[in-house]
């Protein structure tokens, strides 16, 4: 990618923040120097960081995960993981710094609990990144600490829900009466994925929902489930054994209550678009 000729980021990895306008924000005075020098990916970070809207904290996950921070950026691929598969195709577009918002390495610091570093598979990744001079920086907590949610709010528009969301409440949402069979069909729709997870009655009339992307976990989930004001609630990943169970007693007991998994992956995508 020529930065004399194009804007920093390049979203040919799937998801990008371009949408958001925040990484054309950040660097608009290293676009200005293209022509002469471009800037090292730790320089790039450092834009963002300035322009993100929240202090930045001390402690947090967001940091390079692999490759050298002075490298000189020649692209930019920003995605929800940086699967072997996303990095292979930034390498071959030229896009040497990859901004993921999940862990690279399986675990949320990046550092595989019991897993040897001579682990075939993730001794390959890092290789694979070192080979190609690749760059890796994680965005994931500021992220979620924006006002509204960066995450949350991308998943909002890739629905289209934006008209239907309460003000008091960003996870909240009151839709025209529809049935959980039609909502659950909307939304695989509007997210293009073939394979969604439902429980509750199909015919049920719904009005009143709550999204919560990601894996809130199940205190969270159940929580906001039990509302008054929430008959379906939309979540990412959730534990088949705790959230899927608990939707499936409310169900069998007659409350009308469903539960909609998206999974993990679908909803983080479009929150980094």
């Amino acid at each position: 990618m020529s930065w004399g000729r194009t804007a920093l980021l390049s979203a040919a990895v799937g998801a990008g923040l371009a949408g958001d306008g925040l990484i054309e924000t950040a660097t608009c005075n290293l676009r200005a120097e293209a022509q002469e020098k471009r800037p090292t990916a730790r320089e790039v970070v450092a834009a963002i960081q300035e322009h993100v809207g929240v202090p930045w904290k001390t402690e947090t996950v967001d940091t390079f995960k692999g490759g050298n921070p002075e490298t000189r950026v020649t692209g930019v691929a920003v995605t929800m993981m940086a699967t072997l598969d996303v990095l292979q195709r930034a390498a071959a577009k030229g896009q040497n710094l990859v901004i993921t918002h999940e862990p690279t390495f399986y675990n949320h610091l990046d550092r595989p609990e019991g897993m040897d570093e001579s682990d075939a598979v993730w001794k390959e990744k890092r290789a694979f990144i070192e080979k190609n001079g690749l760059v890796i920086w994680r965005f994931h907590d500021h992220w979620h600490m924006r006002k509204p949610d960066g995450i949350l709010a991308g998943m909002v528009r890739a629905l289209g829900w934006e008209k239907y969301q309460s003000v008091e409440n960003p996870h909240l949402f009151t839709m025209p009466e529809t049935t959980l069979e039609k909502l659950a069909a909307d939304v695989a729709k509007q997210l293009e994925t073939p394979v969604l997870r439902v429980v509750g009655n199909p015919g049920m009339r719904v009005t009143k929902l709550a999204l919560s992307p990601g894996a809130e976990g199940f205190e969270r989930e159940t929580h906001a489930l039990e509302m008054e004001n929430v008959e379906v609630l939309l979540v990412g990943e959730t534990r088949e054994w705790e959230m899927v169970e608990y939707a499936a007693d409310a169900v069998i007991e007659g409350k009308k209550k469903a539960l909609i998994v998206i999974g993990h992956v679908l909803p983080e995508q479009a929150g980094m678009e």
